[in-house]
């Protein structure tokens, strides 16, 4: 089983109650969805796991050939599409932006830049089986705050999906609990 922590827009901050949230959760990798704005955001996310991060809206091709507009890892089977801003991602009838004629169909799409929490499942997910955004790390913009995601996967299955607050606190989250 994989832990993976999911953090997008920290627009070159990161709040040390992040940092805090990340040690205690121990991911065994981070995906970053974009809008890093800051080299060092990258090495203190990398103090904590290996780091797999996109380009955003406001970051500049500074990173290195690593770090490109989209993501496509694969994680204990689990297949990934990760971008910044949803349109890229998002599949539709004439495919998207980030695959290709022929690309398999990402199990799990992940993105940024709205800096508003998203876990979409089922019919609202498809042709994924989950949309998820981690929301902002530095500039929400909704009544949860800063947060940051995590998630479980395990071969080639996906476990649970948690978006946390700063306090640890669960705004959304799969499965849903009774």
């Amino acid at each position: 089983m994989k832990k993976i922590a999911l953090i997008s827009d920290t627009h070159g901050r990161l709040d040390e109650r992040i940092l805090g949230i990340l040690f205690e959760e121990r991911p065994d990798l981070i995906i970053h969805a974009g809008d890093i704005c800051g080299s060092p955001v990258l090495k203190e996310l990398a103090n904590v796991a290996p780091v797999i991060a996109v380009l955003g809206n406001n970051d500049f091709d500074e990173y290195g050939e690593d770090v490109q507009l989209f993501a496509h890892p694969v994680v204990d089977g689990v297949r990934f599409l990760v971008g910044h801003i949803p349109r890229d991602v998002q599949i539709g009838f004439n495919g998207c932006r980030a695959l290709s004629a022929g690309d398999p169909i990402p199990d799990v799409i992940v993105h940024g830049h709205t800096h508003v929490p998203r876990l979409e499942y089922g019919p609202a997910a498809r042709p994924a089986q989950f949309i998820v955004n981690p929301g902002s790390a530095f500039r929400p913009r909704s009544e949860f705050g800063r947060t940051v995601g995590f998630m479980e996967v395990d071969a080639g299955m996906v476990k649970d999906i948690r978006i946390v607050d700063l306090d640890g606190k669960s705004v959304l989250v799969w499965p849903e609990k009774a």
